[in-house]
């Protein structure tokens, strides 16, 4: 047939017109639908069904178009209606009405849906957003603590790879433990719909977990079920607890999304118990924990090898060790890389084990391959509050891009409301932004939230000092060597003596620290920073060159944007140094 012919008979047959009413009324359909049936509580699968059967229909409505034409006297087969003559023919400008009047009631629909919305952004949390409460330890082992602390935390992490949801991250809630009763109340603090508690009760090889789903604003019970099981089924039962929250809350599951809900990361109980062990003391944040958590996870993949969580949990331990002043780079970093690649090796869509191979290609300099992971992470775990703080607190400060490093660790703060460590690093980035007293109120929120956190006391103490109040300061600084032997809170204490004239005992922080580094490992950045604030450039830049080729310390890498090293900026010796760090170039 020839084409422009075809083309002429579907116009002359109105193929054209059904074609595009079908297309308005269906969208009418669908915008009907996505508001009707989450108010009457459908499942999800309701709407796929739905839309599948409005898409099918679209064929057959061409199909019937140029088979049949609508008359006068009612349908008839198109044949009869040539041999019948033009008279009977239908009316074109009908179409035209129908298409207007479709589309203003689909507009007025979407519309219709669009204050819902807003007001949930404005003054409502989102109907898919959870938070889980802490899990009571129902056994009579109080060591059990890591084993009720862990379920919680990886049901958290099944249900943060759903990006349809909000997901209250891991250890979010942890300060309600003393008062978790008013869910009204803990719902309105962290800005979701929904609260799940739970508890666990483990006795030799058996497990019980029971879970309550609460409407946070009503107490409603939404759902509730107790699970009997031996400790073998201990990730059956996480992946059942989380597949009904998606249901429940109506979120929408891809393909993966549902294979990751149901992925069971090792076969080996013995692994999954060590495994738990090593992320409570990661948690906790001081080099001792952090060392000990390396034991654990080297445990776990001694009895699993193939255990790729594991090896992220190596990883993660070992790039942190030195940077809370337990251990040298040189001897930590290569292991984390080994770790992360080998746990990505085993399983390429573990968005923790991306997070951990970005963060240490951070150290390496690597900046273009650690970018490219932090987005891959992101990506496959969209609720996983570690990509975004240290995509923003590493990455993305070391470059100088403040406002978007900022948005991600305020991204991270939404999904770790209460995380001492994530606000923070949110209090750094405003320090290195040089926006000290927002920086000075966000360290005074981190210690509300833990009093004993000395990150957060030495961060603060940096602040007050740049800002000009280097007696507060040192007061700080003081506060935070109480909590830890750190020993580059010696190395601002020095630098603040320095920058108030008490030279000698600046002096005498260099010596201390000399002493040190004969057992332990500092960095030449403690170094730098003293000899810096007594006026002596040239020994701070030999110290940060030496970081630099070594590639040691966490410090070196931020070297654009540290106030602290202000006074080199405009040295071409430092601004070389600057630019092979960024580029990676140093040797």
């Amino acid at each position: 047939m020839n084409p422009n012919k075809f083309l002429a008979e579907l116009k002359r047959r109105n193929v054209y017109n059904v074609a595009v009413v079908y297309a308005v009324v269906a969208w009418l359909l669908i915008q009907a639908g996505s508001i009707l049936f989450p108010t009457f509580e459908a499942p999800g699968w309701v709407m796929k069904v739905f839309v599948t059967v409005v898409a099918a229909g679209f064929p057959i409505a061409l199909i019937l178009a140029w088979a049949f034409e609508l008359t006068p006297e009612g349908i008839k087969r198109t044949e009869l209606v040539e041999s019948e003559g033009p008279s009977v023919r239908s009316r074109g400008s009908a179409w035209i009405y129908v298409v207007i009047v479709a589309g203003a009631i689909s507009a007025g629909l979407f519309f219709l849906g669009r204050p819902t919305s807003k007001q949930s952004e404005a003054g409502q949390a989102p109907v898919k957003s959870i938070a889980v409460l802490p899990f009571e330890n129902l056994s009579r082992d109080p060591d059990n603590t890591y084993f009720a602390e862990g379920i919680k935390d990886e049901l958290l992490a099944r249900l943060s790879k759903v990006a349809d949801l909000k997901v209250i991250s891991i250890r979010s809630t942890e300060q309600l433990r003393s008062s978790p009763d008013d869910l009204t109340q803990i719902a309105r603090k962290f800005g979701v719909a929904n609260i799940l508690a739970g508890s666990v009760q483990r006795s030799s090889d058996q497990v019980r977990v029971s879970v309550q789903l609460v409407k946070g604003e009503t107490n409603a019970h939404l759902w509730a079920d107790t699970f009997d099981r031996k400790m073998t089924d201990i990730f059956a039962i996480e992946s059942d607890v989380a597949k009904t929250i998606a249901e429940k809350l109506q979120a929408k599951l891809t393909g993966s999304e549902e294979r990751a809900i149901f992925a069971k990361p090792t076969e080996n109980v013995e692994a999954h118990q060590l495994y738990l062990q090593g992320r409570y003391f990661w948690n906790r944040r001081t080099g001792e924990n952090l060392k000990k958590a390396l034991s654990y996870f080297q445990q776990a993949v001694e009895k699993d090898p193939g255990y790729a969580l594991a090896y992220a949990g190596i990883s993660d331990s070992c790039t942190l060790i030195p940077v809370y002043g337990a251990g040298a780079p040189q001897n930590y970093y290569p292991r984390a890389k080994a770790a992360a690649e080998k746990a990505l090796a085993l399983d390429d869509m573990l968005g923790e084990a991306h997070t951990s191979l970005a963060n240490v290609l951070f150290r390496y300099f690597e900046l273009a391959e650690s970018t490219r992971e932090f987005e891959r992470s992101i990506e496959l775990n969209p609720n996983y509050a570690t990509a975004h703080q240290w995509y923003g607190r590493l990455m993305l400060l070391m470059l100088g891009q403040f406002d978007r490093a900022i948005a991600e660790v305020k991204r991270a703060v939404e999904l770790d409301p209460v995380s001492p460590i994530i606000h923070a690093d949110l209090g750094t980035i405003y320090t290195f932004a040089r926006r000290y007293d927002e920086a000075i109120e966000q360290f005074r929120h981190t210690l509300e939230l833990d009093p004993q956190f000395y990150w957060g006391h030495r961060q603060l103490g940096l602040a007050l000092e740049l800002k000009g109040d280097p007696g507060n300061a040192i007061a700080e600084y003081q506060k935070a060597l109480q909590l830890s032997d750190d020993p580059r809170v010696l190395a601002f204490i020095g630098h603040a003596e320095a920058s108030t004239g008490r030279q000698s005992e600046a002096r005498a922080m260099l010596v201390k620290l000399t002493e040190i580094a004969k057992t332990r490992y500092v960095s030449g950045y403690s170094f730098a920073v003293i000899h810096l604030a007594l006026g002596e450039k040239d020994q701070a830049l030999e110290w940060l060159e030496k970081d630099a080729r070594e590639r040691n310390g966490f410090e070196i890498n931020f070297i654009k944007v540290d106030p602290c090293l202000d006074p080199l900026r405009g040295d071409p010796r430092f601004e070389a140094l600057v630019s092979s760090v960024l580029s990676g170039s140093v040797k």
